[in-house]
C-alpha cells in the first residue's frame, strides 16, 4: 500500500519564455523550455555568492537548477580552464581567445544545450560577454571578430538574461587577496577598468537582457533585488515567493 512517504509531490514548473537573441540559431539545437541566466562582472563583485543564493531559493521554488561556470564545465573546459588562469605569463592574446572560445564550445554542446532541452534552469558564472570585456576590451581584439568566432563557437546560442554585477575595479580588487590571485585578477588596473568599462557599454547596448546590479550594496539586498528582476524579465516566475 502506498504510503504518504512513498509519494513524490512535485510542484508544477513553470515553462520560461524560449528566446533566440540571433537568427542564426542553428536547426541541430531544439526548440527548449529551458531558462540560462548567466552572471557577469569585475574581479570581486560577489557573482559567486548571488548564483549560489539565487540558485539555492530557485530549487526551493521546485525549479530544475544547473549551476555551471566558465571556462570550465566540462573536463576539456576545466583543463582549459587551468590554463588560462594559471600564473605563469600570458599567452599570446589571440591564442588566448581561441582556447576560451574552443572550452565555451565543448561546454555549450556537452552540458548548456542538453540542460536546456531538458527544461532545466541553467545558471553560468561568465559567458560571452566577459569574452568581450577580457579578450576585446582588456586584450584589444576588435569585437567583431570576437562576435563572429563567438556565434561559431556556441552555434547562436545567447543567454536569456544576464545579471552584470558592477563594481568599480578598486574596490572588486580589494576584496582579493593578492596571494590568492590568478593571472587575469593580477593585471594591472587599466586593464581592470577596460573590462567595467565595456560591460557596462554591453548593458547599455542590450538593456532587456543585461540587467545591471550595484554591486556595492548588502549581500542580501541583491538576492532580493536579483529575484525581482528576474520575475519583472519573466512573469512565468510571479507567483513564486
Amino acid at each position: 500500500m502506498e504510503t504518504a512517504q512513498d509519494r513524490v509531490i512535485e510542484k508544477p514548473r513553470a515553462e520560461p519564455r524560449t528566446i533566440h537573441a540571433r537568427k542564426d540559431v542553428v536547426d541541430s539545437y531544439p526548440d527548449n523550455t529551458g531558462l540560462f541566466i548567466t552572471f557577469e562582472g569585475p574581479e570581486g563583485a560577489g557573482k559567486s555568492t548571488q548564483i549560489s543564493r539565487l540558485s539555492e531559493r530557485m530549487r526551493h521554488e521546485g525549479y530544475d537548477v544547473l549551476t555551471t561556470k566558465e571556462p570550465g564545465g566540462t573536463e576539456f573546459a576545466d583543463a582549459a580552464r587551468s590554463i588560462l588562469l594559471a600564473g605563469t605569463g600570458r599567452p599570446d592574446v589571440r591564442a588566448e581567445l581561441l582556447l576560451v572560445l574552443a572550452a565555451r564550445a565543448d561546454h555549450v554542446v556537452k552540458v548548456i544545450e542538453p540542460a536546456l532541452a531538458s527544461g532545466r534552469v541553467v545558471i553560468c558564472d561568465r559567458f560571452m560577454d566577459s569574452t568581450f570585456a577580457y579578450q576585446g576590451a582588456g586584450g584589444r581584439i576588435e569585437s567583431g571578430t570576437i562576435e563572429v568566432m563567438n556565434d561559431f563557437a556556441t552555434a547562436g546560442r545567447v543567454p536569456h538574461l544576464t545579471f552584470l554585477m558592477s563594481l568599480p575595479p578598486e574596490e572588486g580588487l580589494a576584496r582579493i587577496c593578492h596571494a590568492g590571485r590568478d593571472r587575469f585578477e593580477s593585471e594591472d588596473l587599466e586593464f581592470h577598468r577596460r573590462v567595467m568599462s565595456c560591460f557596462l557599454a554591453r548593458a547599455e547596448q542590450e538593456p532587456e537582457r543585461i540587467q545591471v546590479i550595484d554591486g556595492s550594496l548588502e549581500p542580501d539586498m541583491i538576492t532580493t533585488q536579483l529575484y525581482a528582476r528576474l520575475k519583472a524579465s519573466f512573469p512565468e516566475f510571479a507567483g513564486a515567493e
